[in-house]
């Protein structure tokens, strides 16, 4: 959900503990799997891109964000690439980028125009953004380029907030097609901003169930295909596997028990608890597992079991 962020996959928290798992040939008294630590933390940041498929650097783009409390989503187009990445680096080394100001003083104003809009917490209300007219921009150039397209950042409007939340900022880098790069509008990378001075690269979990999040599937075959090729050009095609193979949240080796485990690198969410123990690689891509975690622990299941047969035997009553 928006509120809850799993680390490990997401934020790379955690041991880095290499787990071994078993093939199928293997006895029950084998090597143990190892699990990776995990915790969760509450991710006040939620942003999408509205209409995507409309949008360009000549029309602008519409974002609606998600955000747990009141937050700020300032804009900045044709950010300098380098100096994003930059002040990235200096949120670690130097001062907590946990305002707009903040920001714009790590990127020494290395953007060609801003936008700033107040969101009022859990309001879903569309913004618009758009490079004014007498700013000439019509393209950012071919690929590599110097400054990304649009750069989205949310912070905490409350001071008191900061001090509630560990994420205290997000920044979403954004394409935007124009005449000289048309892949389709998308987020490429979500960098969550932490109080204790790290940043994290917000990952996808490829899902073996349904899922009501925008796929590639709503394009065509051949817009998808473009886009993949475009997405090689610009060397991001590595992280985003096209996969519609499975449509069951059960496991995709028993098809009985619920999925449960995450596999990294891959990030394929594809087994329960009882298949992991088999699997030296991912049934779906055949990467090798250098480490796994569950999404929700043995003792969440069982309770969110006990809800689920609560509310099945007394609906509507509360407890």
């Amino acid at each position: 959900s928006l509120a809850v962020v799993t680390a490990g996959c997401t934020l790379g928290f955690g041991l880095g503990v290499p787990v071994i798992l078993r093939n199928s040939e293997e006895t029950e008294s084998s090597t143990r799997v190892l699990k990776k630590r995990m915790r969760q933390v509450k991710n006040p940041f939620g942003l999408a891109i509205s209409h995507p498929d409309t949008a360009s650097v000549t029309k602008g783009v519409t974002l609606t964000p998600d955000c747990l409390e009141d937050c700020v989503l300032t804009c900045y187009w044709g950010c300098n690439v380098q100096k994003l990445h930059e002040a990235l680096q200096k949120h670690v080394y130097c001062f907590r980028i946990n305002t707009p100001q903040a920001l714009e003083d790590a990127l020494y104003n290395e953007y060609l125009y801003r936008q700033q809009y107040f969101i009022k917490k859990n309001e879903k209300e569309e913004k618009y953004c758009q490079l004014p007219e007498d700013a000439q921009v019509v393209d950012f150039g071919p690929v590599p380029r110097a400054r990304y397209p649009l750069i989205a950042l949310l912070t905490l409007a409350d001071e008191e907030d900061r001090e509630i939340y560990d994420i205290i900022s997000m920044v979403a880098v954004i394409h935007i097609p124009d005449e000289s790069y048309r892949l389709s509008c998308r987020i490429l990378y979500q960098y969550l901003l932490l109080a204790q001075g790290q940043y994290h690269d917000l990952k996808q979990l490829f899902m073996s169930a349904n899922s009501t999040a925008p796929s590639s599937c709503d394009t065509s075959p051949g817009e998808r295909s473009i886009d993949k090729s475009l997405l090689e050009k610009a060397g991001l095609a590595e992280d985003e596997p096209e996969l519609h193979e499975e449509n069951s949240k059960d496991c995709v080796v028993c098809q009985n028990g619920p999925v449960n485990w995450v596999l990294l690198p891959c990030r394929h969410t594809c087994l329960c608890d009882g298949c992991i123990r088999y699997f030296q690689q991912c049934p779906m891509c055949r990467q090798f597992v250098q480490e796994s975690f569950p999404l929700c622990s043995k003792k969440e299941q069982d309770e969110d079991e006990s809800t689920q047969i609560l509310e099945d035997v007394l609906p509507g009553r509360v407890f």
